[in-house]
């Protein structure tokens, strides 16, 4: 009979971060997940002091913790250790599709998950009015939370804006309504031609900027912070609220017909 054994080898790290009874360092539990994720054993040292820790950056040379050591060679903090393992951050101002993305798949689920409580269905005709009008409140929202920053990114190439600067400060509100009136199904006569008139606006509005001008500029649309491209993705969200629009429109015209 033969006996069959396994040997593992141990990776092994050394991490000093911060652990103090007023402040237990986040990015120093991230990094020691991520060692222990990696499958390294963790010597684990805690800085429990100011003192103490100042006194370690001294003696290492580095002006932040915490420090990660892997086999005997410093690699750094956490931001260091994710590109050691070859998955460093995105930078803050990188282009990125991930918000808006986000955005329209949670409004998604929101809506399925609306039309499976209502109706006992999931794909259904109001799942799918709600997807939209769902997705145009969570836009609204982006842009809410800082009126001020969306409306002076916005105010960069819509073009109604730069006639009138009030409506950078307006669009969201009328959007977040339109959102709200197409959820609940009322007041049709005051959300089609809102939808209608600023996804209109905003349709024409980045196709000059994009496609005519050539202009390479951010997205206004999932807030003034954003980092989405303008292009295709904010043609798409005018275009989405004008067709919303204009299918209520003829359900509404169909109803009262009949």
């Amino acid at each position: 009979m033969t006996t069959l054994t396994m040997t593992t080898e141990h990776k092994h790290a050394v991490l000093y971060r911060m652990v103090m009874p007023e402040h237990l360092c986040p990015y120093g539990l991230k990094a020691l997940d991520l060692l222990e994720r990696h499958g390294y054993e963790v010597e684990d040292h805690h800085l429990r002091t100011p003192a103490e820790t100042e006194a370690f950056k001294r003696q290492h040379d580095v002006t932040t913790t915490p420090q990660a050591f892997v086999e005997g060679r410093r690699v750094g903090g956490y931001d260091d250790l994710r590109a050691f393992f070859g998955n460093p951050l995105q930078a803050k101002d990188a282009v990125s599709y991930r918000p808006v993305i986000a955005l329209f798949a949670m409004a998604a689920g929101m809506a399925f998950a609306a039309a499976w409580a209502a109706t006992g269905r999931v794909l259904s005709t109001q799942a799918f009015e709600w997807s939209v009008a769902f997705a145009m409140c969570l836009l609204a929202l982006q842009k809410l939370k800082d009126v001020e920053s969306f409306s002076t990114m916005f105010l960069n190439y819509d073009l109604l804006a730069r006639r009138w600067v009030r409506y950078a400060y307006l669009y969201p509100f009328a959007e977040g309504l339109a959102g709200l009136l197409m959820v609940a199904n009322v007041a049709t006569p005051v959300s089609v031609p809102l939808a209608l008139f600023i996804g209109t606006v905003g349709a024409v509005s980045v196709w000059k900027a994009v496609y005519v001008d050539k202009r390479e500029l951010k997205c206004a649309c999932v807030g003034g912070d954003s980092s989405v491209p303008l292009g295709f993705v904010s043609l798409t969200e005018n275009l989405m609220m004008v067709a919303m629009a204009l299918w209520m429109a003829a359900r509404s015209y169909v109803l009262v017909g009949h």
